[in-house]
C-alpha cells in the first residue's frame, strides 16, 4: 500500500506534470532569481562589510568585549520581531487581497508599530539605570537608550521595505539598505580610529588625561565614552538607523495616516500568530546567547566564550547570508504566484534548487576552512571546529523557511506556534543539559537538533493541510551527493598529509595541493547537482 509520500511522488503522475510545466515555470524562475540578486546586493554588503569588520574585532577586541557586543545584539534581535508584531507578511497578505487598497494596509501597519515602539522607546530611556544594573553594566545607561532608539526606528522602517518589496521595487530597497550600511560602517570607522585620537589631542592641549575630559570640552562626550568600547558598535548603529528613516522622511509625510480598526485588527489577528511564532525562531538563534551567562563551562569567563562561539558563527555567515536574500525575495514572491496554476509545482522545484545551492555554499566553506579560518584573531580559533554543524543548521533553516509557506499561504498561522515552540524547547533543553559540559558545542548541535525537529513537523502537517509535491527523495539525493564529496575530501587530507612531509614547497605548498583537490571535488557536485536537477522523474 502507498503511503501519502508515495502518493505525492508517484512517477506517472508529477514527473510528466513537472515536465509540462518546465516552459512555463522558467520565467517565474528567473523573476525569483533575479530579485534575489537584486535584494542580495544590499544584504552582501551590509555581510561583507560586517564581515570585514570581524578580524578588526577578533584582534583589537578581547573575547569578553566581543561577547558584550554579541549579547547586545542579541536583545535587539528578538525585541524587534516584537515589536514589528509580524506585520511585514500580515501587510503581503493583504495588499494582495482583492478590494483592499494597498496604501490603507500599510498605513495602518505603520500606525500600530508607531505606537508599539514609541511605548518601548519611552520605557527604555526612563528606566535605563535599573536596566543597566540589572545586566550588569552600570555605567553604560546610555547603551540602553540607544537600543531603545534602534528598535523604534528600525521597526518603522521596516514596513516601509515591506512596502518596497511588495511594490518590488527591489533596487530602492538595495539602495537603502546600502545607504545605511555604509553610515554605519562610516560612523565605526569614525568612532574607532579618529575620535579616540581627537580626544587624546584634545586632552594634550588643555593639559588634562583623556579621563578628565567633558562634554564642555568635546561636544560628544555627551553621548560616548572618549575611549574605546563596545559601546561604539551601538552607537553606530544608532547613526545609520537615523539616516536610514531619512530617507524614508517624503514617504512618511506622504501618508494618509487613515486608520481603520476593523482592517487593523484583521491585520493583526494573522499577523500575530506570525509574530509569536517567529519569536521563538529567532530566540532559537539567540537563546543560547543569553544562556552563556547562566551554563557555560567556565561561568565565571562566559563572555569570553561567547565571543569565541559567535567569532565562529561569523564563519557560516555566507549560508544565513543567502537564505536572507532569498527569503527577501521569495516570500512576496510565493504570495503573488498563491492563485498561478500549478505553482505548488513551482514551489516544490524552488525546493530543489535552493537546496542544491546549499549543498555548494556548504561544501565551498568547509573545504576552503583552513584560508577562511584565518580571519579569526588567533584567540578566537578555537571554535572553528563547530563551523559545518552551523552551516548544516542554516540550511535546514531555509528548508524550514520554503517549507513553512503552506500555513502563510493558506491562512492558518496559528500552526507557527506550535512549531517554533517545539523548535525553542529543543533549544532551550539542549543548550541547559549540555552547555555546562560542551560550551559552545552544545550551542551548535542544539541549532542543529532545533531546525531538524520544527522542518519534520512542518513537513508533517502541511502534507495534511496544504500538500506540495516535494520530491523528497531527490532533495535527499543532494544531501548524500554533499556528505560524499565531505568524506571524500577527508579521506584525500589524511592520505595528503601523511605525504605532506615529503613535499616539497613547505606548508603553503602544501596547502595549495590541498585546495587544488577541494577545488575539483566542488566542480564534481556542481556537474552532479545539475544532472540531478534536470533528470526527469
Amino acid at each position: 500500500m502507498l503511503n501519502d509520500a508515495d502518493k505525492l511522488h508517484k512517477p506517472d503522475r508529477n514527473s510528466v506534470q513537472f515536465a509540462n510545466f518546465a516552459p512555463v515555470m522558467a520565467n517565474p524562475l528567473k523573476q525569483l532569481a533575479g530579485d534575489t540578486a537584486i535584494y542580495g546586493l544590499s544584504t552582501i554588503l551590509a555581510r561583507v562589510i560586517n564581515f570585514l569588520f570581524v578580524p578588526f574585532y577578533t584582534r583589537l577586541l578581547t573575547t569578553e568585549s566581543y561577547g558584550v557586543v554579541t549579547e547586545f545584539m542579541a536583545y535587539i534581535a528578538v525585541l524587534q520581531v516584537i515589536l514589528v508584531l509580524g506585520l511585514e507578511t500580515g501587510c503581503f497578505r493583504f495588499a494582495n487581497k482583492e478590494g483592499t487598497n494597498p496604501d490603507a494596509v500599510y498605513s495602518n501597519a505603520l500606525v500600530a508599530v508607531f505606537g508599539v515602539s514609541g511605548a518601548f522607546l519611552a520605557a527604555m530611556i526612563a528606566f535605563s539605570r535599573p536596566i543597566a544594573g540589572a545586566l550588569g553594566y552600570a555605567g553604560y545607561e546610555s547603551c540602553i537608550i540607544y537600543i531603545g532608539g534602534i528598535l523604534f526606528l528600525d521597526s518603522l522602517t521596516a514596513i516601509l521595505f515591506a512596502r518596497l518589496r511588495q511594490e518590488r521595487k527591489a533596487l530602492k530597497f538595495a539602495i537603502f539598505k546600502t545607504v545605511k550600511i555604509l553610515t554605519e560602517t562610516a560612523s565605526n570607522l569614525v568612532l574607532f580610529f579618529w575620535f579616540p585620537a581627537f580626544c587624546l589631542k584634545t586632552a594634550g592641549a588643555l593639559g588634562k588625561e583623556v579621563a578628565d575630559l567633558t562634554s564642555g570640552d568635546v561636544w560628544l562626550l555627551h553621548l560616548i565614552s572618549a575611549t574605546p568600547d563596545f559601546s561604539y558598535v551601538i552607537f553606530a548603529i544608532l547613526i545609520s538607523c537615523v539616516v536610514c528613516a531619512l530617507l524614508f522622511l517624503p514617504t512618511f509625510l506622504r501618508f494618509a495616516y487613515t486608520f481603520d480598526g476593523k482592517l487593523l485588527r484583521q491585520m493583526l489577528a494573522y499577523s500575530l500568530p506570525l509574530m509569536i511564532a517567529g519569536l521563538p525562531g529567532v530566540a532559537n538563534d539567540f537563546l543560547d546567547r543569553y544562556l552563556f551567562r547562566y551554563f557555560d563551562t567556565g561561568a565565571d569567563n562566559w563572555r569570553s566564550s561567547l565571543g569565541i562561539y559567535q567569532a565562529a558563527v561569523k564563519l557560516s555567515v555566507i549560508m544565513s547570508l543567502f537564505i536572507q536574500m532569498f527569503r527577501f525575495a521569495a516570500e512576496p514572491f510565493f504570495f503573488q504566484r498563491a492563485r498561478d496554476k500549478d505553482m505548488k509545482v513551482l514551489y516544490a522545484k524552488v525546493m530543489e534548487y535552493f537546496v542544491a545551492f546549499c549543498g555548494l555554499i556548504f561544501l565551498g566553506v568547509i573545504l576552503y576552512i583552513d584560508v577562511i579560518s584565518l580571519i579569526l584573531g588567533r584567540d578566537f580559533r578555537a571554535g572553528v571546529g563547530i563551523v559545518p554543524v552551523m552551516l548544516l543548521s542554516y540550511m535546514l533553516l531555509g528548508m524550514l523557511f520554503n517549507v513553512s509557506m503552506w500555513y502563510k499561504l493558506s491562512g492558518k498561522t496559528g500552526f507557527a506556534i506550535y512549531i517554533t515552540l517545539a523548535g525553542l524547547a529543543v533549544t532551550a533543553a539542549a543548550n541547559i543539559v549540555f552547555m555546562p559540559a560542551y560550551s559552545y558545542w552544545a550551542s551548535a548541535f542544539g541549532h542543529l537538533a532545533s531546525y531538524a525537529v520544527m522542518l519534520a513537523i512542518c513537513v508533517l502537517l502541511g502534507r495534511k493541510y496544504y500538500p506540495i509535491p516535494y520530491r523528497w527523495g531527490r532533495i535527499a539525493g543532494f544531501f548524500v551527493l554533499m556528505g560524499t564529496v565531505y568524506g571524500v575530501s577527508l579521506l584525500l587530507d589524511g592520505a595528503f598529509f601523511s605525504a605532506g612531509e615529503v613535499l616539497e614547497g613547505g606548508s603553503w605548498g602544501v596547502l595549495a595541493t590541498k585546495l587544488l583537490l577541494h577545488t575539483v571535488l566542488i566542480i564534481f557536485y556542481v556537474a552532479a547537482s545539475w544532472c540531478l536537477l534536470r533528470r526527469r522523474g
